[in-house]
């Protein structure tokens, strides 16, 4: 497990380092002159080169990378062209608003899913297992801005029981306040990403019931509920725990839809913001942050997967998987 650990934490410093040069190559193949954020219009050749000075953007390619590449060693992100603050910082407050909504919509979404799947699978013959597959498939097909911009129109404008959007200033200074403000937001979140995990789940369980060890441990006396706990459930678990680490990464890249929605002052907002202004630090900043979220929770989601079934760990350790 040691050498599975370390060979892992090497492979996502490699795929860190490869995301990070691809992204620094496309930025900059990309139209426009990041010096014109620093310049009103109508400036001076003497201005604009003087601006490209300024932020480095003059300097040869190769120059330009090690130096940002020497930076993110020692955890510097850079300084934002427009703000001229240090963007790190600026991910950290944004990252206030983004992981609390990534997590709660999340765990959400898994409370709803999980038991609405299982149902789904074990009734797969009723009316009602029925429905709700029918629902999980509508519930796919249906854009998320879509069922925020819905539940903003009953809840916000006609029932005025829930915000529009926005975020406390404060932060989290007053919680009940800041919940308040990403309670659309996360059902909204949860809603889409259920109705995906319902799907999965159903399916994982079908393959369960339909197994010979769960028809072999019913006719050796066990219980439906026990046989289902006892040998369903980790084996449901394995593909479920790898969709669910795949979940999580799309709801964390895919903030930034909501967070438009809902006006919300997280991660997404900032990217968009950034490439608005071209504010080359800022998109680097934002883009390997979450670069770097994704294939940790790739790696969790992976080292959850042999945590729970043995033949993987047997894998890892070299013997028969």
């Amino acid at each position: 497990m040691a050498r599975y650990l370390l060979r892992r934490t090497a492979f996502l410093l490699g795929s860190l380092l490869a995301a990070a040069g691809l992204l620094f190559v496309l930025l900059r193949l990309l139209p426009g002159d990041p010096a014109n954020a620093l310049l009103s219009v109508g400036a001076t050749p003497e201005q604009i080169a003087a601006a490209r000075h300024q932020i480095g953007s003059d300097l040869p390619l190769p120059e330009q990378f090690w130096s940002w590449l020497a930076g993110l060693a020692r955890l510097d992100l850079g300084t934002s062209f427009v703000s001229r603050l240090p963007v790190g910082p600026e991910i950290a407050a944004r990252l206030v608003v983004t992981v609390p909504l990534t997590l709660l919509a999340f765990t959400l979404a898994v409370v709803v899913a999980v038991p609405v799947g299982f149902v789904a699978a074990w009734r797969s013959d009723r009316w009602y297992g029925l429905l709700l597959n029918g629902v999980s498939q509508l519930g796919i097909a249906v854009p998320v801005f879509w069922i925020g911009m819905l539940l903003v129109t009953v809840f916000a404008l006609r029932l005025r029981v829930l915000p529009a959007g926005g975020f406390p200033r404060d932060d989290w200074a007053d919680p009940a306040r800041a919940l308040t403000s990403l309670a659309l937001p996360v059902v909204t979140i949860a809603l889409v990403m259920s109705a995906s995990l319902v799907r999965y789940v159903r399916s994982a369980t079908l393959d369960v019931l339909g197994s010979d060890y769960l028809r072999t441990a019913r006719a050796l006396g066990s219980s439906f509920a026990g046989a289902m706990w006892r040998h369903g459930l980790r084996n449901a678990a394995v593909p479920v725990i790898s969709i669910l680490g795949i979940e999580l990464a799309t709801t964390f890249l895919g903030a930034v839809v909501v967070e438009s929605v809902f006006t919300l002052p997280g991660l997404g907002t900032m990217l968009v913001e950034g490439i608005a202004e071209h504010d080359y630090p800022v998109i680097q900043g934002v883009l390997v942050v979450s670069t770097f979220a994704v294939l940790v929770i790739g790696f969790g989601a992976d080292l959850a997967q042999r945590l729970v079934d043995p033949r993987l760990r047997a894998h890892v350790g070299g013997g028969r998987p």
